[in-house]
């Protein structure tokens, strides 16, 4: 699956990999990888953006081979996200309309936390 930008759909990566998406009320978190059930939960209620955007996050610990949260693991699942919702000439689109990255956010459907791991991880290239 080579889809990236806000033509990439989370939900169709998830079902081609066989993980089974689930909605429940999580205490600590907006999403949860459970590797031995093969399952994401994510939490009940998000916003669509916020939505899609944990969901990435989460098909990151699968492509990623992850079994554990560690704070690395969880850096590494972000820029993952980032870079399979943020096609750099969209971001280059939505930047010359309006220097407001909350903006940008809405015009790529994306995050704020994932725009701005990918924006970090752009000036450290």
């Amino acid at each position: 699956m080579q889809t990236i930008g806000r033509a990439y759909d989370p939900y169709e990566h998830a079902r081609a990999l066989g993980v089974k998406v689930v909605y429940r009320k999580l205490r600590t978190a907006n999403g949860l990888w459970i590797p031995d059930l093969n399952t994401i939960c994510l939490q009940t209620r998000m916003r669509s953006i916020h939505e899609r955007s944990v969901l990435t996050h989460e098909i990151g610990h699968v492509w990623l081979g992850h079994t554990d949260a560690t704070p690395r693991q969880e850096v590494q699942a972000d820029r993952w996200a980032s870079r399979k919702l943020i096609d750099f000439t969209e971001l280059r689109r939505a930047a010359a309309l309006t220097d407001d990255p909350g903006i940008w956010c809405h015009e790529l459907n994306v995050s704020a936390k994932l725009l701005s791991r990918y924006m970090s991880d752009s000036r450290a290239s």
